[in-house]
């Protein structure tokens, strides 16, 4: 599906950290802020017209690759030397990059990756509204930092700088709506606070990761594992988002580990009871009614219950859970791959754990967790032709040597 070495390179973005040149009240990291970009980027689309989603995820995905490869450039002097160096810096970031990708989807992948970087035009739309989603991305960063920093000279023409960039987004009716302080923005300052809540939060981890943070590599994840089954545009996109959104309520309930969860009998659905009612509550009435109804169908509500993970299909507006995922590949029936992202989910739960293994920051509840999750894996091990089990075999060995 995709090469032990790309998913390391996804994880490096944990340890990317942002404005650090500046006191910040808490962690700030590029895995954060790309995971931000794209929920923001989802309202907007939707809020959009004629938007291709799923041209839209990918040119995400490419300029989140790109972002992981150009690490030491601050975001401003990227900017700057993207103008003048631009044909330089993509033929670098191909040759770190090329090895990890050539495989996917017999290089097609790789292909449209160098395409996107080559022509300014491929996804225009897209790449605009995803340019603006990182702007109110790193505005909403900026708000902590400056929290922290009013006492160094230049905060402020830095403060100008950022608030004045919005009026370059301003054709965008989203823009101008989250500008406004709509009911969009209530969404997008929740989806913030999940770079808050960190995983594993029971236990010392290196790299940290929050959240949100795990939620786009759950969804990238999910997206490589759309391309390798040939998913239909509909599919993709909604297996993308479908993880990109799972653990959302926990911005309202907090992240509550599995063997809390699962141990103590009757809990989980006192949890599933209270996020229902908090969705009901804290979420759904900020969300347009244009595309309420899906983003429910994402987040996973059906018959009474939040259940992301199920095999699912629509016909005519009715939720149906199926076996087969692939008996209904057409856009028409707006499939999800509810089991194989919930093997996503695992997958990055174990590289999660593995990783900080082999840094040596370890903990019995660490060790244990990952035996727990390689155990759910081996028995869960196939969707489609694609083997988890065996990806985590590989991913272990590759981490470890």
């Amino acid at each position: 599906m995709l090469s032990s070495k790309l998913i390391e390179h996804l994880f490096a973005a944990a340890s990317i950290q942002r404005w650090n040149d500046y006191p910040r009240m808490v962690e700030l990291v590029e895995l954060d802020k790309q995971a931000h970009k794209f929920i923001i980027a989802y309202f907007m689309a939707n809020i959009e017209k004629d938007v291709d989603m799923v041209h839209l995820i990918e040119a995400g995905i490419f300029e989140f690759l790109r972002r992981v490869v150009v690490t030491d450039i601050r975001p401003d002097v990227f900017r700057k030397a993207l103008k003048q160096k631009e044909k330089e810096i993509n033929e670098w970031v191909l040759s770190k990059l090329g090895d990890s990708l050539k495989d996917i989807q017999n290089g097609k992948f790789l292909a449209r990756f160098e395409e996107y970087l080559k022509d300014p035009n491929m996804y225009k739309k897209e790449r605009f509204i995803l340019k603006a989603a990182s702007y109110l991305a790193t505005k909403w960063e900026f708000s902590i930092v400056y929290q922290t920093s009013q006492f160094l000279s230049g905060i402020d023409r830095v403060k100008d700088a950022v608030e004045e960039e919005i009026e370059d987004y301003y054709e965008l009716v989203s823009v101008r709506k989250i500008a406004l302080n709509k009911k969009i923005s209530k969404i997008i300052e929740l989806s913030g606070r999940l770079r808050f809540q960190k995983r594993w939060a029971q236990t010392p981890r290196v790299p940290e990761t929050s959240v949100l943070g795990h939620m786009l590599i759950v969804a990238i994840l999910g997206y490589f594992y759309s391309l390798h089954v040939e998913a239909c545009d509909a599919r993709v996109e909604n297996n993308f988002y479908c993880a990109l959104f799972h653990d959302l309520p926990e911005a309202l309930t907090r992240d509550i580990i599995s063997p809390v969860k699962y141990s103590v009998s009757g809990l989980d659905d006192i949890i599933s009871e209270y996020e229902l009612k908090v969705m009901d509550d804290e979420i759904f009435p900020y969300i347009p009614q244009s595309f309420l109804d899906d983003f429910k169908y994402i987040l996973g509500l059906y018959d009474g219950k939040k259940n992301e993970f199920l095999n699912k299909i629509k016909v005519d507006d009715k939720i149906k859970v199926v076996d087969d995922v692939n008996r209904y590949n057409e856009n028409r029936y707006k499939a999800i791959d509810g089991e194989a992202l919930k093997n996503c989910d695992r997958i990055s739960a174990f590289i999660e754990a593995t990783l900080s293994i082999s840094h040596g920051v370890k903990s019995k509840e660490l060790v244990q967790g990952k035996a727990h999750i390689l155990e759910s894996l081996k028995e869960n091990s196939k969707n489609d032709d694609v083997n988890f089990y065996d990806l985590a075999k590989k991913i272990e060995k590759f981490v470890e040597d």
